[in-house]
């Protein structure tokens, strides 16, 4: 039970003409998949380490407890923070057409967790009426009526606020206004206000807010302090950090990873 095999071809699984099929898969620190799709839709968890996921629309972070919906043919890369144990489900185009039409991350629920891990034991044929047929069914139906989670960071299409955004990403402590942007920009306050509404679906100051979580996630996963990295990405206070943390996420830091 739940013992992944040795770098197994994904190709095995997720060209498969079954509804859903499973398997388990372990990386090393900092592995990186490539840039690469699927055919079938693909939900993304890991009973271990935290997985950062990069697409064309954006940044996701996926923690435990967590997993990530991408749906078919969606290009994108993983890379693994600390050692990740990941299982995940692949779910064919028809079955998965009642499933979010873009990537979002979900709360993993218990019973859903059993269900994977009870999926990557099934790996022979299935009939739609058999035990078998019946877990899988009951995965989706579990998967379909998950909430999601505000762990993206969208990315703009715009040249001008990509350069903006890279260097907030890269710097998250940057305490740089929209007025400063502007000016290096060469426009004004207003057009950079507009943009990331535009662009992002977020104001300047709301996805600066979320790079900086975000990035907190990746750092607390590792193993890093939570009073470090509330001064190393520009809050006044550890106090003021877990404040905000717990606004956008619903519990403290040390209860996010508490969960996990």
């Amino acid at each position: 039970m739940d013992k992944p095999d040795v770098f197994p071809d994904y190709h095995d699984y997720d060209r498969r003409e079954r509804p859903v099929t499973a398997m388990a898969k372990d990386f090393p620190p900092g592995h990186t998949t490539g840039r690469h799709r699927h055919p079938s839709g693909q939900l993304i968890y890991a009973v271990h380490g935290v997985m950062i996921a990069d697409t064309e629309m954006g940044r996701w972070v996926v923690p435990p407890t967590r997993g990530l919906w991408m749906p078919p043919s969606v290009h994108h890369e993983l890379r693994m923070v600390g050692h990740v144990r990941m299982r995940t489900a692949y779910v064919h185009p028809e079955a998965a057409r009642h499933l979010p039409a873009h990537c979002s991350v979900m709360a993993i629920s218990p019973l859903l967790r059993e269900l994977i891990l009870a999926a990557i034991d099934i790996q022979g044929p299935y009939g739609e009426d058999s035990r078998d047929g019946r877990v899988m069914r009951l995965l989706l139906d579990e998967l379909r009526q998950l909430p999601t989670l505000p762990l993206r960071l969208p990315r703009p299409a715009d040249p001008r606020l990509q350069a903006v955004c890279e260097a907030i990403a890269a710097a998250p402590d940057d305490k740089t206004t929209a007025q400063g942007w502007a000016d290096r920009l060469g426009v004004d306050a207003k057009t950079v206000h507009r943009l990331f509404v535009r662009e992002t679906g977020m104001t300047f100051g709301q996805w600066r807010q979320q790079a900086r979580l975000l990035e907190a996630l990746e750092r607390l996963a590792t193993g890093a302090r939570i009073l470090d990295v509330a001064l190393d990405l520009g809050y006044a206070s550890p106090s003021a950090f877990s404040t905000m943390f717990k606004r956008q996420f619903g519990v403290t830091p040390s209860a996010f990873f508490d969960q996990a």
